[in-house]
């Protein structure tokens, strides 16, 4: 019997078949690397305002840095590269996370405040407030940070690596004649 992956048990499951994959990988990837970097396994506590991942693969060691360099690229690409080799279900994407050194947490701690900011502009001003290009979870941790901001609505534009969040007035603004 295969689990469902649609509740959270199954997901779990579903999850943990995936474990034995992404560690034989990161071990290939690491030693044919030289780089210095260990790894282990959590499931953190939710967190209520964001979605949390149900499995996070945590790096530390003398290279852990170089993970984080330029916005944490290295880690976004060696995850995205690793799930995908181990064949990770699309659906399944959101509750993987890589993290370094706590990065993901302030990260989003970050954006959520970000969010915010933007959006008092908005409300002040009326006029839209585009922000940076993000990566999907990061768009969507945006999104979810002003759904309940009545005053504003978020929207996102542009393709692939250029996609971003704007924040608009929840209502446009009446031109005059």
């Amino acid at each position: 019997m295969t689990a469902d992956p649609s509740t959270p048990a199954g997901t779990s499951s579903a999850l943990d078949s995936y474990r034995s994959r992404i560690e034989s990988l990161l071990r290939e990837i690491i030693r044919h690397g030289h780089f210095r970097l260990d790894f282990n396994f959590r499931h953190p506590e939710p967190s209520g305002d964001v979605e949390t991942p149900e499995m996070v693969v945590d790096f530390s060691g003398p290279d852990a840095d170089l993970l984080l360099e330029a916005h944490a690229e290295l880690l976004n690409a060696l995850e995205y590269v690793v799930l995908r080799a181990a064949r990770l279900e699309e659906g399944l994407f959101p509750k993987v996370s890589f993290d370094c050194q706590d990065w993901h947490r302030l990260r989003v701690e970050e954006l959520k405040l970000m969010a915010q900011v933007a959006a008092d502009r908005v409300r002040d001003t009326g006029s839209p407030f585009p922000l940076g290009p993000m990566n999907a979870r990061e768009r969507r941790i945006i999104h979810l940070a002003l759904r309940d901001r009545a005053e504003v609505r978020t929207e996102s534009e542009g393709q692939g690596p250029e996609r971003r969040v704007v924040i608009l007035p929840a209502v446009a603004p009446s031109r005059r004649r």
